[in-house]
């Protein structure tokens, strides 16, 4: 009897243990990552009878377009150049206004240079109806563990909550580029110097006048908000990527305003440098970019021209090479700094105090990001890794060779990169490095019109035959700087999931994707392809 029982124990705890086994939920094609892109090829691809899984490792959908970027940089694009399911996102949007008799200062037929504007809940109400109408499976809190290849194909992810996930194609719709970096796909982070692919662009840039201050302190150590004193050569590149920041939506509405949370510490002395900056500034100017948004709103953002704003320069260096634990803690450090800097702004004697009450008016909005305490959940990643993949675009492709035999989108933004580094040059310098003014057309508001060709989404073939990244895309920093916004992502997010579900019923590696096949799919979907 006790050897029965004995038995019996072993076949208990071996079925015990069976079904502790993960169970492997497979799909057509899996996008990892429910960005502006991501959702874009998820949609796509489902448009293609395809089965897909959109994991997204946070708790947010829709990146920095439901996350408080809600001033579309297609006013500086060429519109007639942006159709399929970017046009058709901001027609949603305008419907959604019009439903409730509001009307909005544009209209999305119109291909005019006026800019197009929402509020974060409305971009997020028609993201999830867009996903929902495509019968996209979402699974939010989703964060890749590890991936499982055979050879160059990728067969399966584990999330680290222990699920298992199988796909025929893969979409790496990150800002980040963690899928292509986990299944060992080639890539680089930083800025190339100015002689790897002749770019004029490249190495250090030094568009910004010099602040005639010091950036030491009394024992010659440089200031906090301060990244060095030695910025390297000019021809070199590094591993500096473009300023981060939040795209907070504020108001100062007293009947929808929340105001600001104190920051946790607050230390007046870690504004020196702005401090000093003010005394010497002859025309002092509002630190923040505040641009205006339906429903007495503004979204605020970095100030490419501004010596000091909301970004911290050098504060994403880390971001993307990071865990997930040291991710949320830069997280805070950037939300720590915005509330800081937002302290400083509108309280320091040293801030002229009608920038003071300028932006003391504001606040967070109430009917905005409720589940965060009306914060965004969204840090906005400029730039994080790029891969190298079978076509690097460079500055040549965005301003003089933009015809390619294989364009996915048309893109038009110009060339326009925050800053990399503050220098304290000797004792009474301080300069900014990295920033890249907008390279634009002569007398127009948008940049050069170039294709976006396959190949800058596919990796090298003896890599992976079954991964395609729209947004950390082959790029280098300069052309990069180029195609980082979104209306740009989300066309070639959509192409990617037309492709990635065509490869996906063919069973084809993604290089080996017939043109013809894919242009006439992406047609079908209202996609522009041709330059304007």
């Amino acid at each position: 009897m006790r050897n029965l029982r004995f038995v019996a124990l072993i076949v208990l705890g071996t079925l015990r243990v069976a079904d502790a086994q993960p169970v492997l939920r497979e799909s057509d094609v899996l996008v990892y990552g429910a960005t502006p892109a991501g959702v874009c090829a998820a949609v796509a691809a489902a448009r293609e009878r395809a089965t897909v899984l959109l994991l997204e490792p946070s708790d947010h959908v829709g990146g920095v377009n439901s996350g408080g970027l809600c001033f579309s940089d297609s006013n500086q694009m060429a519109r007639v150049a942006l159709r399929g399911l970017f046009e058709e996102f901001h027609q949603r949007i305008e419907d959604d206004y019009q439903r409730r008799g509001i009307q909005l200062p544009y209209s999305v037929t119109q291909k005019d240079q006026k800019v197009w504007t929402y509020e974060p809940h409305v971009a997020a109400r028609v993201i999830d109806a867009m996903l929902n109408e495509a019968e996209v499976t979402v699974l939010k809190r989703h964060r890749l563990g590890t991936v499982t290849k055979a050879g160059t194909q990728l067969k399966r992810i584990a999330t680290t909550n222990g699920e298992l996930f199988g796909a025929k194609t893969f979409v790496d719709a990150t800002y980040e580029g963690d899928l292509l970096a986990a299944a060992e796909v080639h890539w680089v982070i930083g800025r190339e110097g100015r002689n790897e692919f002749g770019e004029s662009l490249a190495g250090k840039q030094y568009p910004k006048p010099p602040i005639a201050i010091s950036g030491l302190d009394a024992q010659g150590a440089v200031l906090p908000l301060i990244t060095t004193q030695d910025a390297g050569s000019a021809e070199s590149g590094d591993r500096n990527v473009m300023t981060y920041s939040f795209r907070l939506c504020l108001t100062a509405n007293p009947e929808n305003r929340v105001p600001f949370p104190e920051p946790e510490h607050y230390d007046p002395a870690r504004f020196e440098v702005v401090r000093r900056y003010f005394t010497q500034e002859k025309k002092p100017i509002l630190l923040w970019d505040l641009y205006p948004l339906p429903g007495g709103k503004v979204d605020a953002n970095n100030g490419i021209g501004k010596q000091f704003s909301m970004g911290i320069i050098g504060g994403g260096n880390a971001w993307c090479e990071s865990d997930p634990k040291e991710r949320t803690r830069l997280w805070e450090t950037h939300k720590q700094y915005t509330l800081e800097l937002y302290r400083f702004l509108t309280t320091d004697p040293a801030v002229p105090r009608n920038l003071r009450e300028s932006l003391a008016k504001y606040g967070l909005c109430k009917d905005e990001f409720a589940a965060t305490d009306h914060w965004s959940p969204q840090l906005y990643v400029r730039e994080g890794r790029r891969m190298r993949g079978a076509y690097v675009l460079t500055q040549a492709d965005i301003l003089t060779n933009g015809v390619k035999s294989d364009p996915i989108a048309v893109a038009s933004f110009p060339i326009d990169s925050h800053d990399c580094q503050r220098v304290a040059r000797g004792a009474n310098e301080v300069i900014t490095e990295g920033t890249i003014f907008p390279v634009r057309l002569k007398g127009l508001s948008r940049g050069q019109a170039y294709q976006v060709p396959y190949r800058s989404i596919t990796p090298k073939a003896d890599e992976c035959t079954n991964l395609l990244v729209p947004v950390a895309l082959s790029a280098s920093h300069v052309a990069y700087s180029s195609i980082r916004v979104e209306p740009s992502w989300m066309t070639i997010g959509q192409s990617a999931g037309i492709a990635a579900a065509l490869a996906a019923k063919r069973d084809q590696p993604v290089q080996q994707l017939e043109y013809l096949t894919l242009k006439e799919r992406m047609l079908a979907q209202k996609q522009a392809l041709e330059l304007p």
